[in-house]
Order: structure tokens, then C-alpha cells, then sequence
């Protein structure tokens, strides 16, 4: 179907639109699950909140399940280098997850307040900690992961937990939570009225303000640490081997890439303007472009990153020349050509059936609602 080399960009493109599009449809859950204690002041309240999101968490949760199941098929030597380093966190990552559920099913079976308020500090912790972890990731991924490869291509960890939590992927955790805050409360001036909808109205410019500070200050770092730079490398339709190369590493280089390409530099000035724009549609009242905002200022994040790294997906620390990258830590052309068959079919299913979901649930919720329907609603 496609040429080796082709491929091997599409995968690139496909797995990076899978982990944006789990950013911009689960980012407000997770948002709105941050913000219930702080928000949610009372039982109604709350219960708007938890409703916002009721129709659409689990279905948003499918872009991740996708992207994961992409990865191991279409990156096979990344899924295992990146669990075998960041089992741990990836561990942690899915507990917040599995919270939401629980919470979100079980919170309204019991007739307890003790009950109820252990399940919002539950939905809240998985607002926070999974976002808060995947900024981490991406921060352990520009810094490299302390790793190796033998000659059979087995990984090697050299590092620990601990040593995951640093100033920089401290930095870009809160830049996570603060993604999802983002979104989150824009979604709420969405589904919201009266107070509720004041509250959210608020935290969206907090939250605007602190992602461009907090981006600002990651970008500067970013430029003052080392990058990665293939020096050489075989041809890129030859077979996978990350140990054919040799890379160098270089203070700054992760901006080489916007130097090169200038069109790039699109990515990183939507995330800082896009959060901008929000704040004053937020402060005019213009829901729905707030919203617009900072679901695409999520994708430019993601997107900086991705330009930033490319075409390196999983750095070493330990020895730069066992890297992996795109072009040499992929599945075979056989597997790579009937998965981009299937992806042109399933991908855009999941578009449509998420834009049906969106467009059926679409209006406003507030308290009579949830009092009219308080047996049949979260």
C-alpha cells in the first residue's frame, strides 16, 4: 500500500492524533473531576458537575485504549521500553483512572454523606493524578530515560521511581493539571448557569493565566537542556534496529527541529496564545470559542512536543545510540500496512460516533434539572 518509510510517518502522525484526541475529549472530564471539591460547593452543585461529563467520560476514555493498542502493534519496542521505565508511574496513571468509574457508578447507591464525599475526593484524584503523571512522562522523555538495549533488543531500566520526579517534570505535571483546569472550566461555562457558571467563568481565566506562565517557563528550560541529534543513521526503509545509529546529545537541540521547519513554530505560539484567547472570550462570556480555545491549545501542547522530539519517540540517557525513534523501532511493513487499513476504517468511526455523542447530549444542566431526574442521574 504505502512504502516503508511512509508508513513509519503515518504511524507517527496517527499515534500522535490518538494521544490528541484522548487529550481534547478527556481533558475537560478530568478537569471537571479536579475541580469537584473546589467548585462543587453543594450536593446540587456537584451533582451538575458530575452530570456534565456523565455522557461522554467512558466513550473519551476509548481515544487512550486506542492509542495504547497502537502502540503495542505499531511501536512494539516503545510499548515495552516505556512500561519497563515508567511501570510505576503507568501503574499509578491507571489507579487514578479506575477511580472515576467507581466513583462515578457508586457514589449515588448509598444515602451517606460520609459515602458521597469519599467518592468526590476519588473522582477528584482521578482528575488529577493521570494528567499530572503524563506531563511528568513527556518530561522524562525530553530528558531521556535511563535505559539500554543488549544485542537481542531486551531493555535494561537503570533508574527508579524517585528519580522520575525532578524540577522539570515537576514543572510540566502541574502543566498537565493545568490543561485539564483549563478545559475543564470552560466546558462548565458550556453545561452551566447561575453561580455554577460564575465559578467557572473565573477559574477559566485562573487557569489561562497558569498555563502560559507555566508553559513560559518550561519552554526556557527546555532550551537549556540537552537534546538528542542523529549523527548517523541507515536508510529509513531499512529493517527496525534502534542499535544501527549514533546520536549525540546537545544543549538546546530539542529547538532544532523549529529552527529547520519554521512552520512549526505554529504549534508552540497556539499554546501560549490559544489560553490567552480563552481568557478574554471567558471574560466576554463566549462559551463555546473558550471552550474552542483550550481544547486546541491541549493539541498545540501536544503537538510542540511531538515537532520538539521528532523524530525520536524514547530517549536514552545512558547510551543515546540505543534511542528510539521512528524510523527504527517500528512493527514490519506487513504489520504497518494492514494496521493504517484498519485505522482509515476504525479512526473516523470514532470520530463520528464521538460527534454524535457530543451533538445528541448538547444543553445546559442546573439544579432543577438534577432534581427533576435525581433517581435516574449520577
Amino acid at each position: 500500500m504505502f512504502e516503508y518509510d511512509t508508513l513509519r510517518l503515518i504511524w507517527w502522525t496517527l499515534i500522535g492524533l490518538l494521544l490528541i484526541g484522548f487529550m481534547v475529549t478527556d481533558g475537560f472530564d478530568m478537569g471537571v473531576g479536579a475541580m469537584l471539591p473546589i467548585l462543587g460547593k453543594t450536593e446540587s452543585e456537584r451533582r451538575v458537575m458530575i452530570n456534565s461529563i456523565a455522557p461522554h467520560w467512558d466513550g473519551n476514555q476509548v481515544w487512550l485504549i486506542t492509542a495504547g493498542g497502537a502502540l503495542f502493534a505499531a511501536w512494539p519496542l516503545v510499548y515495552a521500553t516505556s512500561f519497563a521505565s515508567l511501570y510505576l508511574a503507568m501503574y499509578l496513571t491507571l489507579a487514578g483512572l479506575w477511580l472515576r468509574p467507581l466513583a462515578l457508578e457508586y457514589r449515588a447507591k448509598i444515602d451517606s454523606l460520609r459515602w458521597r464525599a469519599t467518592c468526590d475526593v476519588a473522582i477528584s484524584l482521578s482528575g488529577f493524578i493521570p494528567p499530572f503523571l503524563f506531563g511528568m512522562a513527556f518530561a522524562n522523555l525530553l530528558q531521556g530515560l535511563p535505559f539500554s538495549l543488549n544485542s537481542l533488543l531486551m531493555v535494561n531500566y537503570h533508574g527508579s521511581l524517585l528519580a522520575l520526579f525532578n524540577p522539570f517534570s515537576l514543572l510540566c505535571g502541574l502543566v498537565g493539571v493545568s490543561m485539564v483546569w483549563l478545559q475543564g472550566s470552560a466546558w462548565l461555562m458550556l453545561k452551566t448557569t447561575d453561580t455554577l457558571y460564575k465559578k467557572a467563568q473565573t477559574t477559566t481565566q485562573l487557569s489561562a493565566l497558569c498555563v502560559v506562565i507555566l508553559l513560559s517557563i518550561g519552554g526556557l528550560m527546555v532550551s537549556h537542556i540537552e537534546g538528542y541529534v542523529i549523527v548517523d543513521s541507515p536508510a529509513h526503509t531499512a529493517v527496525s534496529n534502534p542499535l544501527n545509529k549514533e546520536v549525540m546529545t546537545e544543549t538546546g537541540a530539542w529547538l532544532s527541529n523549529f529552527t529547520r521547519y519554521s512552520w512549526m513554530w505554529l504549534a508552540p505560539l497556539g499554546s501560549l496564545l490559544l489560553p490567552i484567547g480563552s481568557l478574554l472570550n471567558a471574560r466576554r462570556r463566549y462559551d463555546a470559542v473558550a471552550f474552542l480555545g483550550a481544547s486546541l491549545s491541549n493539541a498545540c501542547i501536544i503537538l510542540t512536543a511531538g515537532f520538539a522530539m521528532f523524530p525520536f519517540i524514547v530517549p536514552s540517557s545512558v547510551n543515546p545510540n540505543h534511542s528510539l525513534t521512528l524510523w527504527d523501532a517500528t512493527s514490519s511493513e506487513l504489520t504497518l500496512n494492514i494496521m493504517t487499513g484498519v485505522a482509515f476504517v476504525m479512526v473516523p468511526i470514532i470520530v463520528c460516533y464521538t460527534a454524535f455523542s457530543y451533538r445528541t447530549m448538547f444543553g445546559r444542566l442546573d439544579s432543577a434539572y438534577i432534581e427533576r431526574h435525581k433517581h435516574s442521574l449520577y
